[in-house]
C-alpha cells in the first residue's frame, strides 16, 4: 500500500512539473529509474513487490512502446524515462494499465477539456498551464500517466 503511494506522489509531481514546464526534470524521472532499478537489484523485487524477471520485462515493454513514439517526436525523453522508471518499480500489468488509462484519459480531455476550461475560474486556468488544448502544440503525458496509475492502481490493488 505504502509502496504505491509513493510512486502515485512522484507521478503527482511530475505531472506538476511537465504542466507547469513541458518538461520533466532529470532529477525525478532519471533519479526514479535508477532508485527503482537499484532496489529491483538489491532487493529481487520490484518496488510494488513483483519479481525481478517481471520488472525487467516491463522495462523492456517500456522502451519497445516508447522509443518509437520519442523517435516519431510525439513523447519525450522525460515521458521515456518516467515509463521505464514506472516499470522498473512495477510489472508490466500495470504498466500496460497506466498506458491505456493514460490514453483514456487523454482522449476524454481532447474531447471534454475545451468544453470545461471555459466554466473554469481563471486561476484553475492558469495552473492548467500546458494542458489547455492547442491543436497545434502536443499535450503533457504525465498527467494522464497519473490518471491512468491511479485507476490501474485502484483496480489491481
Amino acid at each position: 500500500m505504502i509502496q504505491g503511494l509513493v510512486v502515485f506522489v512522484w507521478l503527482v509531481v511530475c505531472a506538476q512539473q511537465d504542466i507547469r514546464q513541458r518538461q520533466i526534470a532529470n532529477r525525478l524521472t532519471l533519479g526514479a529509474l535508477l532508485l527503482a532499478l537499484f532496489y529491483l537489484l538489491w532487493s529481487g523485487s520490484t518496488w510494488l513487490g513483483t519479481s525481478r524477471a517481471q520488472g525487467l520485462w516491463a522495462f523492456c515493454l517500456a522502451l519497445l512502446l516508447t522509443l518509437p513514439g520519442y523517435a516519431l517526436g510525439r513523447l519525450g525523453a522525460g515521458d521515456v524515462k518516467m515509463l521505464a522508471a514506472l516499470a522498473l518499480a512495477s510489472n508490466s500489468t500495470y504498466l500496460l494499465w497506466s498506458l491505456i488509462g493514460a490514453g483514456v484519459a487523454n482522449v476524454a480531455w481532447l474531447v471534454y477539456g475545451p468544453r470545461l476550461l471555459p466554466l473554469a475560474s481563471q486561476g484553475v486556468r492558469a495552473r492548467l498551464g500546458y494542458l489547455v488544448v492547442d491543436p497545434s502544440k502536443k499535450l503533457p503525458f504525465a498527467p494522464f500517466l497519473l490518471v491512468g496509475f491511479s485507476l490501474a492502481w485502484a483496480w489491481l490493488h
